[in-house]
């Protein structure tokens, strides 16, 4: 059973990392010595690079330092990294320097470990100038942030954005202290740069399907399990290695996996919903030692009565979905596919099958991870406007809002989330002896939520 959960716990990291850098690396590495050799005749003599310091060193941080140091907008050069963990650093920074040869340029007096690692790496970079790359589990995410706001540096944060209303608060804070200092910061959320979904936008923004009465979310796949707490190594860097298992670390399993659809949902509506309630569960006789349930049914409620019902099953030897649709008065659409895949078009009417496709867009030309990165470098080459951070916050909210809804089992309205500043983990400056927030029980199990007796806002 132990050799079974620490796969199924590997299979749930592999799969919650959008931008799992190994996995991408043989296509990047096209591009990238190309772009290097481009770019460095094109820029020579001219000290325009954008220099880079990557927080968080696992798939998703690596991977978006891959797309900013893949852009074609101007040079980029990796200066600085920072991770808790050596191990993660070190295996981050021989894939970055195999991938770029040219533009990684992290010395080991520039390779920061430990959590204060963050700070330092920061220091290397030029206010006004240069970005931080934020990739670490979100409960770090408002801290990062306000360091590199109050250093002057510009800014590109992963999501999700923080595990709860009090964090994801701070984050709206400082996205308006970024703007009065004319900051650029961009939000990890990659849809809203996807060149089919904007066109499908237009359309429904046009009028083309009516009047949207409901949109559908799903993301149902087999999911992971995590085995016991046993010791004796640091129960709170055991954790850390193991977020999306835990709340208080990265707003745990469900977030992570819906937030994108999320989204969708509200930017489908150019609105935030006003309340969600709904229904979540644990499969019987689970051996799962998360805090995660394994089933998530949420139904929101937009200002005008719309509703969105956004779906979520991690169960082996079920029935597996992965997109988001839209019905209008007038037709159905499809709006995401698998894996986020720019799978995007409308039908003849409210059959949602092949042989009924009425329109689809031309095909993308650039994938929203390289181009969400090409519009941040933009902005901060040319100081044009660029401030993510509302969205992305308001989404984060959202999101939260349904979850608490399941866990707490009560209809959460939005008015109630803007006046939430609760937090699982008020001070998240650790150090490597520090305790963990979350203590296992003798079992090495955590506490999952039950309705009626949790708070999470």
């Amino acid at each position: 059973m132990k050799r079974q959960n620490e796969k199924q716990e590997k299979a749930g990291s592999d799969r919650s990392s959008r931008r799992e850098f190994m996995a991408n690396s043989g296509r990047a590495a096209v591009g990238s010595v190309l772009a290097a050799s481009v770019l460095s005749r094109a820029y020579a003599g001219e000290d325009n690079t954008i220099r880079l310091a990557l927080v968080g060193c696992g798939g998703r941080g690596s991977g978006a330092a891959a797309n900013a140091l893949s852009s074609q907008t101007g040079p980029t050069k990796l200066v600085a990294m920072a991770d808790v963990f050596e191990d993660r650093l070190k295996n981050s920074h021989k894939a970055l320097s195999e991938q770029f040869p040219q533009q990684v340029d992290v010395p080991p007096e520039r390779r920061f470990t430990g959590f204060d690692a963050y700070r330092k790496a920061i220091d290397c970079l030029r206010p006004g100038r240069d970005a931080m790359i934020q990739a670490t589990h979100a409960a770090f995410r408002p801290t990062h942030l306000k360091y590199a706001v109050a250093k002057g540096v510009n800014a590109f944060i992963e999501k999700s954005f923080a595990p709860d209303p009090g964090g994801t608060k701070e984050i709206l804070r400082l996205g308006e202290e970024a703007k009065a200092k004319n900051l650029k910061i961009g939000c990890g959320l990659m849809c809203r740069h996807s060149a089919s979904r904007q066109a499908m936008i237009q359309k429904i923004r046009e009028g083309a399907i009516g009047e949207v009465q409901l949109i559908r979310a799903y993301r149902m796949d087999p999911g992971a399990r995590m085995g016991p707490y046993q010791g004796p190594e640091s129960e709170l860097l055991w954790q850390i290695r193991r977020p999306y298992f835990f709340i208080w670390a990265s707003s745990a399993w469900f977030i992570e996996m819906m937030i994108h659809q999320v989204d969708e949902c509200c930017w489908i509506k150019d609105a935030w919903p006003v309340s969600a309630e709904g229904l979540g569960g644990v499969e019987p006789g689970s051996a799962d030692c998360s805090q995660n349930l394994h089933t998530y049914a949420i139904e929101y409620t937009f200002p005008d009565g719309t509703k969105a019902l956004v779906n979520s099953r991690n169960q082996p030897g079920c029935h597996n979905e992965f997109a988001t649709w839209v019905h209008g008065t007038k037709c159905a659409a499809q709006f995401s596919g698998n894996i986020h895949a720019p799978t995007v078009h409308t039908y003849k009417d409210q059959r949602c099958v092949k042989d009924n496709i009425a329109w689809r867009p031309e095909n993308e030309k650039a994938s929203p991870y390289q181009v969400e990165w090409d519009t941040l470098l933009t902005a901060i080459r040319e100081n044009r406007t660029h401030n993510e951070v509302e969205r992305a916050a308001y989404t984060n909210l959202v999101s939260i809002m349904g979850r608490a809804a399941i866990h707490m089992g009560r209809i959460i309205t939005w008015d109630e989330m803007l006046a939430s500043n609760f937090k699982f983990c008020p001070n998240v400056d650790f150090t490597m002896d520090s305790p963990s927030p979350l203590q296992a029980n003798a079992e090495g199990r955590y506490p999952i939520p039950i309705p009626g007796k949790w708070t999470e806002i």
